[in-house]
């Protein structure tokens, strides 16, 4: 049974919750503090972390910020605050996915869904490596080097570079890599795309100073550039 940590000040909103995704069948724990977040993920490693952003000790963000420097569980924010510069800033973070309040429980469900549907191996890939001149995505293993360099990726990171080294060349709009990367039925903003692929150029060190190995297509979307890194 998967097991999902819902993070919130509020009792019945964790109360409303807990009972919808109990009823498709995960297993939930609670936490009312960023702090009592930060030691379940680490001591009970859930498959999915529902974040409120504004909590009474820590910042959601803040929690964020802390999971992420030894887990690559998926986190769903979940916040009134709905300023674009809230959002950036906590996908940049690392977060999987935003979610506003007031919300539908039955929505918030169905994003938990879509969320764990997204592939964590790559058992199905006709290969097990994507191998380009200095930079090599083992899918078995979820690596990634550059210039022979070991890269650390998120999750999201990791399977939206294989999307677009799949198919070098291609040009994928962000529907169509919302689609591959975070699922069909992904109910979120369609620039979170542009917020992940700007960290995986960071990640990958695709600055100004050569030929980007993730090229940007005005207007359209993005496409994976083989050639020297």
């Amino acid at each position: 049974m998967r097991e999902v940590l819902v993070v919130d000040d509020e009792p019945e909103i964790r109360r409303v919750l807990r009972g919808y995704l109990e009823a498709e069948g995960f297993q939930v724990v609670e936490a009312a503090t960023g702090t009592d977040a930060v030691h379940c993920v680490r001591h009970r490693e859930p498959a999915v972390v529902l974040l409120d952003v504004m909590l009474p000790d820590l910042d959601g963000l803040e929690v964020l910020r802390r999971i992420r420097t030894f887990s690559e569980v998926f986190v769903l924010l979940v916040t009134a605050r709905t300023e674009e510069v809230d959002k950036l800033i906590g996908l940049g973070l690392g977060a999987d996915d935003y979610i506003t309040k007031p919300f539908s429980p039955r929505e918030v469900t169905a994003r938990v869904k879509t969320v764990l549907r997204r592939s964590r191996t790559a058992a199905d890939a006709d290969e097990d490596r994507h191998v380009f001149p200095g930079l090599t995505v083992d899918l078995a293993r979820r690596e990634v080097t550059v210039q022979d360099q070991p890269v650390q990726l998120t999750t999201l990171e990791f399977d939206l570079l294989v999307a677009l080294t799949e198919s070098p060349g291609r040009v994928f709009s962000r529907r169509q890599l919302l689609e591959r990367v975070w699922g069909y039925d992904f109910y979120g903003d369609e620039r979170v795309v542009d917020v992940h692929i700007r960290n995986l150029r960071q990640q990958l060190h695709d600055d100004a100073a050569r030929p980007g190995i993730i090229g940007t297509v005005r207007g359209i979307g993005y496409k994976f550039l083989p050639g020297p890194v």
